[in-house]
């Protein structure tokens, strides 16, 4: 009966409480129904992009926290301080100076909780590069390694720093605007808006702060993916025996950035992959190829923005005779033509391109004259190309510097929409988008390279004019492959992509992923991501002719020579006769055994296997990033204050009730 007489009074001291400290929440607290109802109004998820844990054999860069909280503030001027451990919101345009600094400035180091870097605000004037002025520079096939082949290049991106770091989007940007608005104006206020970060990630643990050790403890993966070649016409005999002489063409899929999931590299490299599957489908309408002298093969290579993976691990296969280049052979390799950046090569109102030859050699220099020949037969469309400049140091940053160094003597040559210098002002950054691209380039680029390829693989024929001139690229083809390979919308639920495969996202990423385990063969490989598997059905389609049993498949087909193009869409695929293959694509200095990846020695005879970094990237349970408030601890020891009253005040409530109450009775 006593504790009942209380419990009024107790409701009366909380509902004045309540009133004159109300509870603070983020979101709207107006009806709150559920505990999911409270978590959702007080606090906000905010969509993001992280910066991840990614380790090589010699240490570790990006950041390495548990959870960080910590109050939001601006930081958008170069002469800021900060008072205490903060999450700082920074403009786009400032991060460059902003991590410059801070990797030279100490004190400020040890103040940053977390950056929250802005996804507007950027203007026409801004250069925004992360990566090196020099990229991969230990891969160069020459001695000069002072060239400025990115001169915008801040080599941010390939530091260390020990706090998390997120790219927020545009609408997260402007909520976490309006916080800090709120932080500044509540100053000596009992209120802030904090950020609380979500990194957990398996290499904190002691001793695995480089590739070899976290392998080992099997707390990260080892950076890859899969390449995919294909030939045209289709190869039939697996035997290298009396085949022509091999005509390589080559791209890059995977790019990279500060962020992981916003790689999206539209001109480097992509426009040069959608410019070799548009000229790939123009070659493919000649009903005479197979009479030509030379070999037509093409090679999209992943994992080439970490080291050249894809590329170095596609000629350590041919070396060793591997199932997955069963039909070719490095010793049959002629010459080596790349598709580059070729999106920006409008100039003056027309395209054009620079060839960057490997050496003097006679071939290369045919390479060189085959694509002035193949711009001059395209007549009207006034596309140019000029052998770039002598001053050069040698080939761009690209994936012929991996035949280059397997063989220093490798005819060969790069495509690019740059002389010097790139021309692409935002190189491996997230600004490489869709905008920083012109389709009429890469369809340019695309008609240069199939009526180049012609040529070239008629050798000492006389050229077909008639032949030639039919050659034409399909430029809502490349419009589509924008669409698909470098947006949202459609993305990869555009219609040619969902012809071949199911995709598992919408938005396409190309940052290289993780190889988990070894494949299972080289059609359909485990863990082959969505671009993957789109090109290899592509240029399997493409490259292929019919096969004579027509029926649908979903795996394997039972003739030999034949492969299933679009198992994964709804009613199975078809068989068709195609050399189209999947080559993994990782370090050469790794080796899977006994289900754990193990760093190999250096390889005396490979002369870049001491310059590969071996990329790794750590395990992670969560990465998140939500906004709440939180009160000052002045306003904590208020709140145990009147706590501690309101409890004695209880207390001694009870106490006389019960002294009431005991005289009461007493009289009765």
């Amino acid at each position: 009966m006593g504790g009942g007489s209380t419990a009024p009074l107790l409701a009366a001291f909380a509902c004045v409480f309540l009133a004159v400290f109300p509870p603070v929440a983020s979101g709207d607290a107006a009806t709150l129904e559920s505990v999911p109802d409270l978590v959702k109004a007080m606090y906000i998820n905010v969509e993001s992009f992280p910066c991840v844990r990614l380790l090589n054999h010699s240490g570790q860069v990006d950041p390495g926290h548990d959870k960080v909280i910590a109050p939001i503030v601006r930081f958008g001027n170069r002469n800021d301080q900060l008072v205490q451990p903060s999450a700082v919101l920074l403009p786009l345009n400032q991060m460059t100076d902003f991590f410059l600094r801070v990797s030279n400035d100490p004190e400020l180091y040890r103040k940053i909780a977390g950056v929250l870097v802005e996804a507007n605000g950027v203007d026409n004037m801004l250069e925004f590069s992360p990566d090196r002025k020099f990229p991969q520079q230990a891969f160069a096939p020459y001695s000069n390694l002072s060239h400025h082949w990115n001169p915008t290049g801040s080599g941010i991106m390939w530091n260390k720093y020990d706090f998390p770091v997120f790219l927020l989007s545009e609408e997260s940007t402007q909520t976490l605007q309006n916080l800090a608005d709120k932080n500044e104006k509540s100053a000596n206020g009992y209120l802030a808006n904090v950020a609380e970060f979500d990194l957990v990630m398996q290499t904190t643990k002691a001793g695995t702060h480089d590739s070899e050790s976290c392998l080992r403890e099997q707390s990260c993966l080892p950076l890859g993916g899969q390449s995919v070649w294909t030939s045209l016409p289709p190869i039939s005999n697996s035997s290298t025996k009396h085949q022509k002489p091999i005509i390589m063409v080559t791209a890059s899929q995977d790019s990279v950035s500060f962020f992981r999931d916003r790689s999206l590299g539209a001109d480097s490299p992509i426009s040069g992959l959608i410019a070799l599957l548009t000229a790939v489908d123009a070659l493919s309408h000649l009903h005479d190829i197979s009479n030509l002298k030379k070999q037509l093969v093409f090679a999209v290579f992943n994992g080439e923005a970490w080291g050249y993976l894809g590329s170095r691990k596609f000629l350590q296969e041919l070396d060793q005779g591997a199932d997955s280049v069963n039909g070719i052979s490095s010793l049959l390799i002629d010459q080596v033509l790349e598709i580059g950046s070729v999106g920006k090569a409008i100039s003056q109102g027309y395209p054009l391109f620079y060839a960057h030859a490997a050496g003097n050699s006679s071939i290369s220099m045919k390479m060189v004259d085959a694509l002035q020949s193949a711009s001059e037969s395209l007549g009207s469309d006034n596309v140019k190309v000029k052998p770039a400049a002598s001053s050069n140091p040698g080939v761009p940053p690209s994936s012929l510097m991996s035949f280059l160094g397997k063989n220093s003597s490798t005819p060969g040559l790069v495509l690019e929409d740059f002389d010097s210098q790139f021309s692409n002002r935002f190189y491996h950054s997230t600004l490489d988008g869709p905008a920083n691209v012109n389709s009429s380039s890469i369809a340019a680029a695309a008609a240069l390279i199939a009526r180049s390829l012609y040529i070239l693989a008629s050798a000492d024929l006389p050229i077909d004019l008639i032949t030639l001139n039919t050659i034409k690229v399909n430029v809502s083809l490349v419009e589509e492959l924008i669409g698909c390979l470098l947006k949202c919308d459609p993305g990869l639920s555009c219609g040619i992509v969902k012809s071949f495969i199911s995709p598992s996202n919408s938005c396409p990423s190309h940052y290289v992923g993780v190889f988990q385990d070894l494949p299972a063969g080289t059609q359909f490989p485990s863990y082959a991501d969505d671009i993957s598997r789109f090109i290899w059905n592509f240029l399997a389609d493409r490259t292929s002719s019919l096969a004579g049993n027509s029926s649908s498949c979903t795996g394997q087909c039972h003739d030999e020579g034949e492969i299933c193009v679009g198992a994964e869409v709804e009613g199975g695929g078809r068989c068709v006769v195609s050399t189209t293959r999947y080559v993994p694509a990782y370090s050469t200095r790794l080796k899977f055994e006994d289900n754990v990846w193990h760093v190999l020695p250096v390889n005396s005879s490979d002369p870049f296997s001491a310059a590969d970094p071996v990329w790794t990237e750590s395990f992670w349970n969560t990465i998140g990033l939500r906004v709440y408030a939180v009160q000052a601890t002045s306003y904590d020891w208020l709140v145990l204050l009147i706590g501690i009253i309101i409890t004695a005040a209880s207390y001694f409530a009870v106490i006389v009730g019960r002294s009431y109450i005991s005289k009461i009775i007493k009289r009765d």
